[in-house]
């Protein structure tokens, strides 16, 4: 059984250097082959429980206590000498990746749905994918500008395929809320630092925009609810505004619901709550919806879908969607039992 762990922790940190980091982090991609061949650092990993080996989080742990590390010997060096702390940063600690990114590639299925939106994020975090329409958007044509003139944030760039519906202007949005095991406080510098730890480290223009984005989000103040998306969800629905499309939406989140039959449990039900369920998660998690493509997606990159059907394949940080030319997203058909 020792053994068996030992190998799911090397191929773990193999796939994440090869899926994920890469061709987006080379300091990160050397440190993760480095755990996945060192049984001594995996002997260090497997004294957590199994949701706390995982990659992201054990780097970024080592970051936000010691800072970023030269390389492989710096690092494995400070693992071995600084057990104790590094164990307690990873159990308290969670891969809460709030990556505002993202935003660019929800906003061609929001900006498609009937107006007034409300807007329900599972897995919320610090809620900055809670604003959408407060941003600016670079899709490589003319800079889509925030509803709010005082808003002046960084642009997200997104590189987008001839399909891609790009919106003319961000929707109008009347409700928002945001659901979390444990809702980060950007009032909390050590959240905002885990939170900035959380950002591969040599993707600075990627820390100027969530740090921009921060901002905007101690001004706005999104509301966000301590819970449970298995059983506190359903409640928080029925806040949202009747005169306002429900959209419940989640990504890179239901990935970590680790039984198969509670994340198809989960769809069921957001069906019945929601106008418009948007999910942007790696393709394993639904595999059902995933069947419906017919060909796999770039590497590491998530699938977009609505209420069920797959629209695009998008970059994990937002930096790119490669639209399927599949129905638009507000001719999708709208589930509405929560009316």
């Amino acid at each position: 059984m020792e053994q068996q762990d030992d190998a799911r922790v090397s191929t773990a940190y193999l796939r994440f250097a090869e899926d994920e980091v890469r061709d987006r982090s080379p300091l990160y991609d050397e440190l993760s082959r480095g755990v996945a061949s060192d049984p001594e650092v995996i002997r260090f990993l497997l004294t957590l429980p199994r949701e706390k080996r995982q990659p992201n989080l054990f780097l970024s742990a080592v970051r936000y206590l010691f800072g970023t590390p030269e390389g492989w010997d710096q690092f494995r060096s400070c693992v071995l000498r600084e057990k104790d702390a590094l164990r307690a940063a990873m159990l308290a600690r969670s891969t809460q990746t709030n990556e505002p990114g993202r935003c660019a590639a929800l906003l061609p299925v929001l900006a498609g749905l009937p107006e007034p939106l409300a807007l329900l994020e599972v897995g919320a975090s610090a809620g900055l994918c809670l604003l959408p329409d407060l941003y600016a958007y670079d899709y490589g044509g003319p800079i889509l500008e925030p509803r709010t003139e005082r808003l002046k944030p960084l642009a997200f760039p997104c590189a987008v395929n001839a399909a891609t519906p790009v919106p003319a202007r961000p929707p109008r949005v009347i409700w928002r809320a945001g659901l979390d095991l444990k809702p980060v406080d950007l009032s909390n510098p050590p959240e905002v630092a885990w939170l900035e730890a959380l950002v591969w480290p040599e993707q600075t223009d990627r820390l100027a925009r969530l740090r921009a984005a921060i901002k905007i989000a101690v001004q706005q103040k999104p509301r966000l609810v301590k819970g449970d998306l298995r059983t506190d969800l359903a409640a928080l629905a029925q806040e949202a505004p009747k005169n306002a499309t429900l959209v419940i939406f989640h990504t890179a989140v239901l990935t970590y619901i680790s039984a198969a039959t509670e994340r198809e449990e989960f769809a069921q039900s957001v069906g019945l709550l929601s106008d418009f369920w948007i999910a942007n998660e790696p393709p394993r998690v639904f595999p059902n919806i995933a069947e419906q493509v017919g060909r796999e997606g770039p590497k590491g990159s998530f699938l977009l879908s609505v209420n069920g059907v797959p629209v695009a394949w998008t970059d994990p940080h937002g930096a790119s969607v490669d639209w399927m030319g599949a129905t638009p997203p507000g001719q999708i058909a709208v589930y509405g039992a929560r009316r």
